[in-house]
């Protein structure tokens, strides 16, 4: 697989309509119905910011995965120390291409860039229901440090 930096957002929105659809399934009541228009336009105006990176996975000419990344700057706060992360917010294969070694060529790339700039911290979240994605993230060596809860009224 073939990795490299986009500013394609068509592609990107093509490619995040199945994590979505995923999304909407486990959590209806949370997740608006994907809209490719929509989410075109959100990644066109998440590209322009620097913060952002968007990484395209190629196998023999075809768009087969995704990973959206955000490189953030945690500021010193009287409980906290500053850090430096990048964080996923998605990764995403083609359903033809799963289980074939392409989300873990894509994870390689996003540690290869967090090494160039010098960070050490890789964070991510997946809702709690997405057992394919706790799979895959812990078959990265990634450990859960923190959980969210909530109670609706």
């Amino acid at each position: 697989m073939k990795i490299s930096r986009t500013y394609d957002a068509s592609k990107i929105a093509k490619l995040n309509q199945s994590v979505h659809q995923l999304h909407v399934e486990l959590y209806p009541e949370r997740f608006q119905t994907y809209d490719f228009h929509q989410i075109h336009e959100f990644f066109k105006k998440v590209m322009k910011d620097d913060r952002f990176i968007f990484l395209l996975g190629k196998d023999e000419g075809q768009h087969i995965g995704f990973a959206w990344l955000e490189i953030k700057q945690y500021s010193e706060t009287v409980f906290k120390k500053t850090y430096k992360s990048i964080y996923v917010h998605q990764i995403n294969i083609a359903e033809p291409y799963k289980n074939k070694g392409f989300g873990s060529s894509l994870m390689k790339e996003i540690y290869n860039i967090a090494l160039e700039k010098e960070i050490t911290i890789i964070e991510l979240d997946y809702w709690s229901d997405n057992t394919i994605a706790g799979s895959f993230y812990e078959k990265e060596g990634f450990v859960t440090y923190r959980k969210m809860a909530y109670k609706e009224l």
